[in-house]
């Protein structure tokens, strides 16, 4: 539990997603490394990413969650400091606020003796619920998809130049990524409020880092969804024929579906990595679910070969290969979509 470090204590809440009758709440509880996205300067920046990835975890340690009408829910963290609450809550639709989130606190239950505890022991989170106006959701990457990465690189260079000496407010997104979420979001109506869900294989301990990205850039609010870190090198995906445990990210979209049973999605993600195999896969499972499939392509030869044989045949449901928005704005225009 860290008892005899000076650090503060505090809980980091995810966005994260629910219905009226339902909360999906992620987070976790560290010890407070005091990093300063602003900071600039090469040393700075590599403090920064050197604190994100030596964390201080808070294990076995409950947690009380409570909801604006003062319903409470208990939770306890497991042994790498996370928590997950899943469960059926009835009529929150009275709590949701106009812009379609749930908000509420959570707080240690327990008293650490000597330790101080960030924010007076108040931590706040939200949870989006999606609107019946909804015609269709969207599920989309961030590496390579929305944010230049470099996981494509020789030895992941450019990924460790990237996130480690470039602040996140200081990352451009690809051309016409917001405009092209927008338009999504707002639907063939311009007012549908399509949910957008961005689910990467990206480690929890940049979600800070990504979350910044994202509202900076003026992308659509909306979920974050990572991975627990283990090793940033590792592969993200071997095929299921062999028996493996399916990928962090499969699960949270596989999830997502669950929640949803009546909403159909559009899948956006890149060439690069595994989001094909990934995102074939769950088409397969669930053809009537998914709309469209878009992949953004990478500058790869051999990648996007693969990735080229892949769909090359592929009729279960339909998809665009493009290299740049503009070309995924026209045929969403098309398909009636935007």
């Amino acid at each position: 539990m860290g008892i005899f470090k000076k650090d503060p204590l505090k809980i980091i809440t995810f966005r994260s997603y629910g219905t009226p009758t339902h909360l999906y709440v992620k987070g976790r509880a560290l010890e407070d490394e005091n990093i300063d996205l602003s900071k600039k300067g090469f040393f700075n920046l590599l403090w920064n990413t050197y604190k994100r990835f030596e964390t201080d975890l808070i294990k076995n340690a409950p947690l009380i969650l409570t909801l604006p009408d003062g319903r409470k829910i208990t939770t306890e963290t497991d042994n790498q400091g996370y928590f997950l609450i899943d469960e059926t809550i009835e009529n929150l639709m009275p709590l949701i606020d106009e812009n379609g989130w749930l908000k509420y606190e959570i707080f240690f239950a327990e008293k650490f003796p000597k330790r101080i505890i960030q924010k007076n022991n108040k931590f706040t989170g939200e949870v989006m619920i999606v609107p019946e106006t909804a015609k269709f959701g969207v599920i989309s990457d961030v590496d390579d998809t929305i944010m230049h990465t470099g996981l494509t690189s020789r030895f992941k260079w450019q990924v460790l130049k990237n996130t480690v000496f470039k602040r996140a407010e200081k990352r451009i997104p690809l051309e016409g990524a917001v405009d092209f979420y927008e338009k999504l979001k707002n639907g063939k109506s311009g007012n549908d409020c399509n949910p957008i869900f961005y689910v990467s294989h990206s480690p929890w301990n940049l979600y800070r880092y990504l979350e910044v990205f994202l509202e900076k850039n003026n992308f659509p609010k909306g979920p974050i969804l990572l991975r627990d870190f283990v090793n940033p090198f590792a592969k993200k995906y071997i095929p299921i024929a062999i028996g493996t445990e399916k990928p962090q990210k499969q699960k949270e979209i596989t999830n997502i579906l669950k929640t949803y049973p009546k909403l159909q999605f559009i899948l956006i993600g890149d060439s690069g990595e595994h989001d094909p195999d990934i995102y074939i896969e769950i088409a397969e499972t669930h053809p009537e679910r998914i709309l469209a499939i878009y992949m953004r392509s990478v500058n790869h030869a051999k990648k996007m070969i693969r990735v080229k044989g892949l769909f090359e045949k592929y009729e279960t449901v339909p998809v665009l290969l493009v290299e740049k928005s503009n070309a995924a704005v026209e045929h969403a225009r098309q398909i009636g979509f935007i």
